[in-house]
C-alpha cells in the first residue's frame, strides 16, 4: 500500500462541520453530486475528480466505524485500522511525530532489526504479502489477516429527471476511468438503490470486484409531484368551472386526458385518475394521479363580466361564512 500523504478533509470537500449529523452529510452529499455529477458535466476533469473526492467523502463519514478512525487517526486512519489487536498499543502511537506513514513502518524496521527501509510493508500489485514479518509480533499476532482484503463496495449518486425515472433509461458515466454502463428500469423512485455487479473496487489480494451501489435523486418537476406510487399535481379552475362542473383536459405521464369536475367542487378539493400515477414494477401495476383543484379568480373582468357579477352578488344568496357568525373569543 503507497504511503499516505495527500490527505483528506473529508469534512470540507463536502462544506460540513465535523460535528454535522449523518443526515446533514448526507444532505450535502446529494446536492454536491447533483453539481458535479459527469453526466452533468461531461469532459471536464475537474468535475469528474470532485464527484470522486465527494463520493468518497460521503461513503467514509457516513459509516460510524470508518467516520470513529477518521477523526482519530486522520490521515493515517486506513493504516490504523488494519491488522491490529487489541492491546497492541497501535491505536494509542502517537502518529504526529512522523511526517507520512511510510517513515513510520521505516522506523519500525529499523528499530525491530527489519530488511531495508524500502521494503514493501504494504502488499504488491499481484497481492502477495511483504514486510510485515520481522514485526508481526508488534500488531498483535502477525499480519496474515492482510492476505484477505475485501474488494471494496462504491457508492454513488444518480439524478434522473421524472421522464427517465418513470419510463426506464440506460445511462452511461465514468467511474475510475471504467466506462459503465447500466438500464434503470420503469418506475424507479426516490432514493432507491440500484445494485451494479462487480463494478466496485478490485481486492489487491483476490482480485475480486465489489458492487457499484447508485442512489436515486430524483429532480424536481414543474407539474408533478412524488408520493408513494401515487403522483400529485394541482389543477387551476375558473370560479364558473368550480359552480357548474364540467369536463376539463389534465396533463398525466401519458398525455392529456379528459375529467370530469362535478358541480360545487371547492378549492384544495382532490380527485382521483386511477392508475395514471407511478408504475409498480414488480406488480406490473401503476398507482394513482390525485388532481388536487386550485380556484383561481381572473384579475381583470371586461364591462360585460363585471355586470354579470354584480348582478349575481345581487341575486346570491349562498353566504360560505355563516357558520363564523357566532365565533368569538
Amino acid at each position: 500500500m503507497p504511503a499516505t500523504t495527500d490527505y483528506k478533509d473529508y469534512y470540507g470537500i463536502l462544506g460540513v462541520d465535523k460535528n454535522a449529523s449523518t443526515d446533514d452529510i448526507k444532505k450535502a452529499f446529494r446536492k454536491l453530486a447533483r453539481k458535479y455529477h459527469p453526466d452533468l458535466n461531461p469532459n471536464n476533469r475537474e468535475a469528474e475528480q470532485k464527484f470522486k473526492d465527494i463520493n468518497e467523502a460521503q461513503e467514509i463519514l457516513t459509516d460510524p466505524e470508518k467516520r470513529r478512525k477518521y477523526d482519530r487517526f486522520g490521515q493515517y486512519w486506513q493504516q490504523a485500522g488494519q491488522g491490529t489487536s487489541p492491546g497492541s498499543g497501535f491505536e494509542d502511537f502517537d502518529f504526529g511525530q512522523y511526517g507520512n506513514f511510510e517513515d513510520f513502518i521505516n522506523e519500525l524496521l529499523g528499530r525491530f532489526g527489519g530488511a531495508s527501509s524500502r521494503q514493501s510493508y504494504g502488499y504488491s500489485q499481484g497481492g502477495n504479502s511483504a514486510g510485515f514479518d520481522d514485526f508481526g509480533d508488534f500488531f498483535g499476532g502477525g499480519y496474515a489477516g492482510y492476505r484477505d482484503i475485501p474488494p471494496r463496495d462504491f457508492t454513488a449518486s444518480l439524478p434522473l429527471t421524472f421522464s427517465e425515472a418513470f419510463r426506464g433509461v440506460e445511462k452511461k458515466f465514468t467511474l475510475d476511468g471504467e466506462t459503465i454502463r447500466v438500464r434503470i428500469p420503469p418506475g424507479a423512485k426516490p432514493d432507491s438503490r440500484i445494485r451494479v455487479k462487480g463494478k466496485g473496487g478490485v481486492s489487491p489480494t483476490s482480485q475480486k470486484r465489489g458492487d457499484l451501489y447508485l442512489t436515486v435523486e430524483l429532480e424536481p418537476h414543474p407539474f408533478f409531484q412524488f408520493d408513494g406510487n401515487n403522483i400529485i399535481c394541482e389543477l387551476p379552475i375558473t370560479p364558473e368551472e368550480a359552480v357548474l362542473g364540467g369536463e376539463i383536459q389534465v396533463p398525466t405521464p401519458d398525455g392529456q386526458v379528459t375529467m370530469r369536475i362535478p358541480p360545487g367542487v371547492d378549492s384544495g378539493q382532490s380527485l382521483r385518475l386511477r392508475g395514471k400515477g407511478w408504475p409498480v414494477p414488480k406488480r406490473k401495476e401503476r398507482g394513482d394521479q390525485i388532481v388536487r383543484l386550485k380556484v383561481v379568480t381572473p384579475k381583470q373582468v371586461g364591462d360585460r363580466q363585471r355586470e354579470l357579477y354584480e348582478e349575481l352578488r345581487k341575486i346570491g344568496n349562498f353566504n360560505p361564512r355563516q357558520n363564523l357568525e357566532n365565533i368569538s373569543l
